[in-house]
């Protein structure tokens, strides 16, 4: 299948746009000029052809050759609510968050891990182990996953639970001074602010009041004070 699947997705390949992405994401690996929606169109292709077993491994095949646009397929693959049984596409995902080096790639992997972390929240366990990694982009994905938290209309008492926890990880993420960690407790912190200002306005009253002044700005940017 992986030939196949590279095959079309060669198809499509657009140099020039290919090199405007390669300066864009500076991550050093090859381009070839898809759009996300020219990708997702043939996933769904893909995933009405596959077993389950084919597409997971389809997905660690596409994500081996490091072309950024088979990464991405290799995410969508996995990017759904209900895979049952889903130990190995979550195995796959989580593996994958051990080499993130660039954010674009980080998201659509760990947007797909989101699904299987709700699917099973003792995977949170796991995923706090992320927050001592020395990749900064592993340790960024620990909160980009447990976004589907911070969302919650009506969060029931082990979701509240869940919260508190990845809060106390954004609190460890405020003295580092990068950029993108910066960015994604703002991040975290606006989409709560949504569901529960109250809460994040404790925050950054109080641990947040470390954070630079740019993602304090985001993460209050709903609060009407």
């Amino acid at each position: 299948m992986i030939m196949d699947a590279l095959a079309q997705l060669e198809a499509q390949a657009d140099a020039t746009k290919a090199a405007e992405m390669a300066a864009y994401h500076k991550a050093p690996r090859r381009y070839l000029g898809l759009a996300v929606p020219e990708v997702e169109a043939l996933v769904a292709e893909w995933r009405a052809a596959a077993t389950l077993d084919q597409r997971i491994q389809l997905a660690a095949d596409l994500w081996e050759t490091d072309i950024h646009e088979a990464r991405v397929a290799a995410a969508k693959l996995l990017t759904q609510a209900r895979i049952r049984p889903d130990d190995g596409a979550w195995a796959l995902i989580a593996e994958w968050t051990q080499g993130f080096d660039a954010w674009a790639l980080a998201d659509h992997a760990t947007i797909a891990g989101q699904k299987r972390v709700v699917a099973d929240p003792t995977r949170l366990d796991e995923v706090e182990g992320w927050t001592q990694s020395e990749n900064l982009w592993t340790r960024r994905a620990a909160l980009v996953i447990t976004l589907p938290w911070a969302k919650m209309a009506f969060p029931k008492a082990d979701d509240l639970a869940v919260r508190e926890r990845v809060l106390g990880w954004a609190e460890t993420y405020v003295p580092d001074r990068d950029w993108f960690m910066q960015k994604v407790v703002a991040w975290w912190l606006r989409d709560l602010s949504k569901k529960d200002p109250a809460r994040v306005r404790e925050f950054l009253y109080g641990p947040g009041a470390g954070l630079k002044a740019f993602a304090r700005k985001e993460a209050a940017q709903y609060l009407e004070d």
